[in-house]
């Protein structure tokens, strides 16, 4: 294989770590700056106020976010000092902890959504928006995502 020659497969891969990074970038400092939340923190509310009751097991929280028990755990622990998640215990099984968003939280996610939005269509201008939903499902089949997780 030529030095400058690379397969479709990795030339993708390059350009999605790009693609990551420009837009974690852009919305880390946009969200920052109106609502005091990085991107991860939006996702984290984002998938808490998606879930049945607004709560999820912290495993599930940290099966969507790609983050690892304590990488959850210390993600968390900022956003419930401001009020916005909380721990709950399961009235049935102690072992169980779940990460839920409060009334402040959902507020605030509120807020964020509108700004996120907004960036998302700023940066995904130059995309033809047909292209949109074949995207997405070739992104959702390299992060494993399914209905239930997405």
């Amino acid at each position: 294989m030529d030095r400058d020659t690379i397969s479709a497969s990795l030339e993708f891969t390059l350009r999605l770590a790009r693609a990551q990074a420009v837009l974690v970038r852009r919305l880390d400092q946009v969200l920052g700056g109106y609502h005091g939340i990085s991107f991860n923190d939006f996702m984290l509310l984002h998938y808490l106020s998606r879930a049945p009751g607004g709560r999820l097991r912290r495993v599930d929280l940290a099966e969507r976010l790609a983050l690892t028990a304590s990488g959850v755990t210390r993600s968390l622990l900022p956003l419930e000092k401001i009020g916005l998640v909380e721990r709950q215990q399961d009235p049935r099984d102690a072992r169980v902890a779940y990460a839920a968003i409060t009334n402040t939280g959902r507020e605030l996610l509120g807020n964020a959504v509108t700004v996120a939005e907004q960036i998302s269509k700023d940066l995904l201008r130059s995309c033809p928006p047909a292209q949109f939903d074949d995207l997405s499902n070739a992104l959702a089949l390299v992060a494993g995502m399914n209905a239930s997780n997405s």
